[in-house]
């Protein structure tokens, strides 16, 4: 079971890196939650994406270890095992500034890829980033699905970005969040309908 599990992480993380590094990186678009963070400071300081989900999720966590240890064992791996492989993955951006034509393609193919990343790993109780573990937490005390909740905690990252990041497209960035939405939700509708044991 472990194994399976860890070889969901690595598949899941890898398609998140391909749709963070092919897609979403060339054109300066954001996703939410901490991966839209990561890349806001990685577009402000060109600081590692994965180091940067890192350092954004280390509260969070910090949080789980107190209040629901068993999300903290769960998530942690998960986090450093994505970030590892994102910023692994990041040489893809060259590629995608050669091959993706634009910004629309970007953020539909970006969001698909990135949402089934977080949508497959979400299903076996992990996560990519402290706001995914947050959005878990939530979705199991209040009984609602953790696409919702990350689909809103994402469109007030890509709100930030946008007021902060010059290059970044509001409208292309909200594509990207939408996509990521529904396709986290499609894959984890049936999951977290039993209330939390804290």
């Amino acid at each position: 079971m472990y194994f399976k599990k860890s070889l969901i992480i690595v598949f899941g993380s890898i398609l998140v890196a391909i749709g963070i590094n092919f897609f979403l990186v060339p054109f300066h678009l954001l996703d939410g939650g901490g991966i839209g963070l990561g890349l806001i400071i990685h577009y402000l300081l060109d600081v590692k994406v994965g180091l940067a989900i890192i350092f954004i999720s280390a509260p969070i966590f910090l949080i789980a270890w107190v209040n629901y240890r068993s999300f903290f064992y769960n998530g942690i791996h998960g986090m450093l095992i994505s970030s590892l492989i994102i910023d692994f993955f990041y040489p893809l951006h060259r590629l995608g500034e050669k091959i993706v034509p634009n910004g629309v393609i970007g953020a539909l193919c970006g969001g698909v890829l990135v949402g089934l990343g977080i949508g497959l790993m979400l299903q076996w109780d992990t996560t990519i980033c402290g706001t995914d573990l947050l959005a878990q937490i939530v979705s199991k005390l209040v009984k609602v699905n953790a696409g919702i909740c990350i689909f809103f905690i994402d469109f007030f990252v890509v709100l930030l970005g946008s007021m902060i990041v010059d290059s970044v497209s509001i409208f292309h960035s909200s594509l990207t969040v939408i996509m990521v939405g529904i396709t986290t939700s499609f894959m984890v509708r049936r999951q977290y309908k039993t209330p939390i044991h804290i």
